[in-house]
């Protein structure tokens, strides 16, 4: 049986049968449970996606999918559903991610770290522009995302999780804590961090860098944010800058190996690799600001530690990561040794034969 192997015909024949039915008959006929995440609507219509997709199989494979057979979510009754041209939209909002949070955090500090009221302009402002953000897609919201008594709601989150607080706090999670955390650490640069995300909104920048497919970075990855972070992608992606940065160690005498590791391309791929490494940019996101991209602030790295200088944060800079490098390679031959001294020792005892 193939999974998601469904038509839009055998949907609207699923769609058939819950009206006919009645909701709770056709879930309870089927096995399903209410949806959790997702629903589809038809004809100004909401239905269990889930038990829609999963009904919908019985037409063009023979069976309808138990509930343990498949998902509901993204990846199996959501992606199959859409795909055949059908509205699927969210049951609940996702949750906040790092930007929304720093948007929110900047607030409750210009209001001496105190919760605002959802008719507060400023929480109206905001709930305004987080629906802006371009980061949840339109599927994953429902009819209040993100609208005044949720932002007024995260406010408080916040507000009641300051070191000062001497009440209970109310429901938070741990992102709302770290960013908290960071604001209170370093408040001048966590606010320089908000303005470039509201003014990069503001200015249309921000809404116009798409994530690529290969966004791995999370909200503890990106310690300023997506959007941030996705415009920092974009500059070390910039083919003209990153051709300008190889020529001018080219015409220094440099050679193009990594400033963290060494490692040469041409070295060790030869004519393929020649002229080849990228490029990452060093500068901190709320330093790097709006401002032109100066070579600079470019350093030239192999793919594997661009990796791992991305891979969480604090980012290292490359001299710290080659300073990391050299330190276990350092580790490394002393422990050889070690492992080799018992053993000279063991062979100077023994006699010649």
């Amino acid at each position: 049986m193939r999974r998601g192997a469904i038509t839009q015909g055998s949907v609207l024949k699923a769609l058939a049968e819950y009206d006919e039915l009645g909701r709770d008959e056709f879930l309870e006929k089927y096995g399903f449970g209410e949806a959790r995440s997702y629903v589809v609507v038809h004809n100004g219509r909401e239905y269990d996606s889930k038990a829609i997709a999963g009904v919908a199989h019985q037409w063009d494979q023979g069976r309808a999918l138990r509930p343990d057979e498949f998902s509901g979510g993204k990846e199996h009754a959501a992606a199959w559903l859409k795909r055949e041209g059908f509205q699927v939209k969210a049951v609940k909002n996702p949750d906040w991610a790092r930007d929304e949070i720093i948007l929110a955090c900047q607030l409750v500090m210009e209001n001496r770290w105190k919760g605002l009221d959802a008719q507060d302009a400023r929480v109206v402002e905001l709930s305004g522009l987080l629906q802006l953000l371009p980061i949840h897609a339109e599927a994953e919201r429902n009819e209040k995302f993100r609208n005044p008594n949720g932002v007024a709601r995260k406010t408080f989150d916040i507000a009641t999780r300051h070191p000062e607080y001497q009440g209970k706090p109310t429901n938070g999670g741990a992102l709302d804590v770290a960013v908290l955390v960071e604001f209170l650490a370093r408040p001048d640069e966590m606010t320089e961090v908000a303005r470039l995300i509201r003014r990069g909104i503001a200015a249309g920048e921000l809404q116009s860098l798409a994530p690529t497919e290969d966004e791995e970075f999370d909200d503890y990855s990106a310690p300023e944010g997506r959007l941030l972070m996705r415009r920092h992608q974009a500059r070390e992606r910039n083919k003209r800058l990153r051709k300008k940065k190889i020529a001018s160690v080219i015409q220094r005498g440099g050679r193009l190996a990594c400033e963290a590791c060494g490692f040469d391309f041409e070295d060790v791929y030869g004519d393929r690799g020649a002229g080849y490494i990228e490029c990452h940019h060093v500068v901190p996101l709320h330093e790097a600001g709006e401002g032109r991209t100066k070579l600079s602030d470019l350093a030239l790295i192999c793919a594997n530690c661009h990796r791992m200088i991305h891979r969480r944060a604090p980012w290292p800079t490359p001299a710290e990561l080659r300073a990391s490098i050299e330190r276990k390679h350092a580790a490394d031959r002393r422990a050889a040794e070690a492992i080799a001294r018992p053993r000279r020792a063991a062979d100077e005892q023994m006699p010649n034969p």
